[in-house]
Parts: C-alpha cells; sequence; structure tokens
C-alpha cells in the first residue's frame, strides 16, 4: 500500500470519516478488500455516492487506463467490508460487490457526472469505466 493511502487511511480512522487534501469535502470509504492474487486484506480509500439503499464506485483509477486494485479484488471475491464517511460519522458494514448492469452503466455515469465533475476527465476514447454497486449483506 502506498504511503499516501495509508495517511488517507489512518486520518480517515483518527476523524471519525473526516479527511482533508484530495479528499477535502468528498464523500469516501474504506473498502477492505481480498487480494485477488495474494489472499490478504487490501484497505482501500475510495471515493463513494449514494444510490438509494446502495453505495456506487467508479472503477477510474484517477483516469487511468488500467482499473484499480480494488476492482479486480471485487472481481475475484465480492465480499468487502466497508467504512463509509456519513453525516453521523463512519457507516461500518459488509457488503456484497457487483457492477452496475451494462445497458444501465453509461446513463448512471451521466447521472454522477452532474454531482461529481471530476470523472468527466477520465471519461475519454473507449475507456469503459465500471461502475460498482455495494449492497449491504444480510
Amino acid at each position: 500500500m502506498s504511503d499516501w493511502n495509508e495517511r488517507i487511511i489512518a486520518e480517515f480512522r483518527a476523524n471519525d470519516g473526516v479527511v482533508g487534501g484530495a479528499f477535502a469535502g468528498s464523500r469516501l470509504l474504506l473498502l477492505t478488500t481480498i487480494g485477488a492474487r495474494t489472499g490478504e486484506r487490501r484497505v482501500s480509500p475510495v471515493a463513494f455516492t449514494d444510490d438509494g439503499e446502495t453505495r456506487i464506485l467508479v472503477a477510474s483509477k484517477a483516469g487511468s487506463t488500467a482499473h484499480p486494485g480494488w476492482y479486480h479484488n471485487l472481481l475475484s471475491n465480492p465480499l468487502a467490508h466497508v467504512e463509509a464517511s456519513v453525516a453521523t460519522g463512519v457507516d461500518e458494514y459488509d457488503a456484497v460487490a457487483s457492477l452496475y448492469p451494462e445497458t444501465e452503466r453509461e446513463r448512471k455515469y451521466r447521472e454522477l457526472l452532474e454531482t461529481h465533475p471530476v470523472f468527466a476527465s477520465y471519461w475519454t476514447g473507449d475507456k469503459v469505466i465500471p461502475l460498482v454497486i455495494l449492497t449491504r449483506a444480510s
């Protein structure tokens, strides 16, 4: 894990989900996945938005041509642990990840651009940016 991610994770946990820097004012969660190749637990800070009772993650890797590691981990093992920053502190729970349906993904991505314009610069050319749905595990 990069030092940058470690600092964000430490700040998130020390301040009830509130962080500064690049994520200041953003809705952030810590996503714990199981490494697809290593089988080790991995924690990643990820911006999110709500969609009814679920949370949506944009697997953009800041516009890179590659997808983020957490995305590959969820494809291998869709069970995850979530620590989400909410108005009252941190909402912590286990979740199951699934991909936003292909037929609806582009419409939902355009909808997300209205509230998260930073993602517009990530959507260039033919790159497909997956949207991941996190649903609370029962």
